[in-house]
């Protein structure tokens, strides 16, 4: 298998108190089923979709007793060929490397990362475990957005980081922008105001997953004691909305094969 593209993202997981409570929400929106919890690495549990690796859970670090325990959300990794050398130029573009690297059996090696802003992030630098076994149908990753009230340090900071080219959304509506790798977009960069994330909300990294219908999605997802916090809206490149699950892990739901107008042009940065 040929290596995953650096900067590529590769990998999601959450942290969750509730565990089982997850499993039985992301089963019920996603139709993930899971496999068993690894002891030996703190319970991590992989999603699988149609017997496919898409994500993991796991439950916080022993002890903690959910003590200063941050809110539950999704971290998406990047992949790298050398974890440490990715580790360094977080460092030496203002980020702050919070874990790692640390090398996970023969998985392979971690870094828990944040932007000049205070994104959190993950890098992995793979070994047996490459990343994810689906992506881009239903119930597995899709797309992925940086909500950031800071869109300059986030515009020089990850190409400066991976090796990115960037294009942004020629429009007056929204501050977006792309990073590409070669043709490839594989991240999106939503400028956000105080008006679209309240005061007490990080900024933070949205991730996609793809559903076959975001309205009967939404409607599970209310069921399971989520919330709705935006859409469902209607746009070219599918119906999304954004949404929570019952322990506050943002996230954000797409059908793909339901598109409405014309892509919007873009412009090299």
């Amino acid at each position: 298998m040929a290596a995953t593209p650096e900067g590529t993202p590769c990998w999601a997981d959450a942290m969750f108190t509730d565990l089982e409570g997850a499993k039985t929400f992301y089963g019920d929106v996603l139709g993930w089923t899971f496999g068993e919890a690894s002891s030996e690495y703190g319970n991590y549990t992989q999603a699988f979709s149609g017997g496919k690796a898409v994500a993991a859970i796991v439950p916080p670090m022993p002890g903690s007793n959910g003590a200063g325990q941050a809110p539950s959300a999704w971290c998406l990794y990047f992949a790298s060929p050398d974890a440490a050398a990715t580790a360094e130029r977080i460092r030496g573009n203002g980020g702050e490397v919070v874990m790692g690297p640390m090398q996970v059996g023969e998985f392979g090696t971690m870094v828990i990362a944040k932007d000049p802003a205070g994104v959190v992030f993950g890098v992995w630098q793979g070994g047996t475990h490459k990343g994810f076994e689906k992506q881009g149908e239903p119930g597995s990753y899709t797309w992925a957005e940086v909500l950031t009230r800071d869109a300059a340090k986030a515009d020089a900071f990850y190409p400066a980081v991976f090796p990115y080219g960037v294009q942004r959304m020629d429009t007056e509506q929204v501050d977006y922008k792309v990073f590409r790798l070669g043709e490839q977009p594989v991240l999106g960069r939503m400028a956000m105001g105080p008006a679209d994330l309240p005061p007490e909300a990080p900024s933070y990294v949205s991730v996609y997953f793809a559903v076959d219908d975001t309205d009967a999605a939404i409607e599970r997802v209310r069921a399971g004691g989520g919330t709705v916090h935006f859409g469902p809206m209607d746009s070219p490149f599918g119906r999304f909305a954004a949404v929570g699950d019952p322990q506050g892990a943002a996230f954000g739901m797409i059908d793909l094969g339901t598109t409405s107008g014309d892509m919007p042009p873009m412009a090299d940065a």
